[in-house]
């Protein structure tokens, strides 16, 4: 006998706009239990220190949560020179103070144009990666440094937005602040921490919040502080974003019933599409910042019932079944 879940069976996408000062899981707690959700799941880490996008997906929204979890972020970053701290952000420990050199815009701008683009990044200790099943934040706490990987990331964009070299400037430390375009699994602790490094004074992140997790913006995000005041579970839900949101930029396919029950019994079907599709066997660019996407939307009376690839004999095989 299945066990009855816990909570209501809620489905769309909340965009939090995540306060300082609590943990991403925290944050997702809460908006659990503000809906009463029998699932949910946030598409991304924030650090506690961080604030803005992040995308919560409840009930069936929760199937495609891998699709927000590889998206490019946009951040905002303020970053304070001449200190480096265990941490890499303000809340660490201070490791080294140093004099920062007289800045220039220009000299600022070329060093910040070595950053951009593809190459390989060492995640810090102080992350929420897992070793062995334990984050890796809870071993540097104990004093532990545990050998990482480096990956492969790439920095989109890095623009200048500000910058400030006096010591007694109002802000306090000298700073630079920056906006970011990156892909997924990038560290902007550690972009700030290797920036400092190559100005000889060192670094770390002071101010960080998220603009954007594609397709996401800040713009459609929510505060925890709105979403208390509203007054019922239906007033709740009016801020939810469609669970088919997250993949707004894949083709679409409506179905007939005799296909719609074809994919709901696993079966493939007969593509009926843009020769473009079928050209490249499913794969067309969907994505400013990708080359391919393979992914399709199966609609049936216009409600979104399945993601399907294209095979090579050129038919849509399901891949991901919702609200079946």
């Amino acid at each position: 006998m299945a066990r009855r879940k816990k909570g209501r069976p809620v489905n769309g996408i909340l965009v939090l706009d995540k306060p300082s000062g609590i943990t991403s899981n925290a944050a997702l707690q809460k908006v659990k239990r503000l809906f009463d959700a029998q699932k949910a799941g946030h598409t991304g880490s924030l650090d506690p220190l961080a604030t803005g996008v992040l995308p919560i997906c409840l009930g069936e929204a929760t199937k495609l949560s891998h699709y927000l979890l590889d998206a490019h972020k946009r951040y905002r970053a303020k970053c304070f020179l001449g200190t480096t701290t265990t941490t890499g952000d303000s809340e660490g420990e201070i490791l080294e103070q140093r004099p920062v050199a007289e800045l220039d815009e220009a000299r600022l701008l070329d060093l910040l144009k070595t950053f951009k683009g593809t190459q390989q990044q060492t995640p810090p200790m102080y992350s929420a990666l897992k070793h062995n099943g334990r984050p890796l934040y809870e071993y540097a706490r104990n004093g532990i440094e545990i050998e990482r990987k480096s990956r492969e990331i790439t920095i989109f964009e890095l623009n200048l937005l500000n910058f400030e070299w006096s010591p007694d400037n109002p802000d306090g430390s000298p700073f630079i602040e920056l906006e970011v375009l990156c892909s997924k699994g990038t560290y902007i602790r550690s972009l700030c921490e290797d920036i400092g490094r190559a100005l000889g004074c060192g670094a770390h992140i002071a101010e960080l919040r998220r603009l954007e997790a594609e397709p996401f913006t800040l713009s459609q995000a929510v505060s925890l502080e709105q979403l208390t005041q509203q007054e019922d579970f239906a007033q709740r839900e009016k801020l939810l974003l469609p669970v088919d949101s997250a993949i707004a930029g894949f083709p679409d396919i409506h179905l007939s019933s005799e296909e719609k029950e074809r994919i709901e019994h696993g079966h493939e079907i007969e593509f009926k599409g843009d020769s473009e599709y079928k050209a490249i066997s499913g794969h067309k660019a969907l994505n400013k910042h990708e080359s391919v996407h393979m992914d399709f939307r199966l609609y049936f009376n216009n409600t979104l019932i399945a993601l399907a690839v294209l095979d090579q004999n050129g038919k849509l095989k399901p891949k991901r079944l919702l609200f079946l």
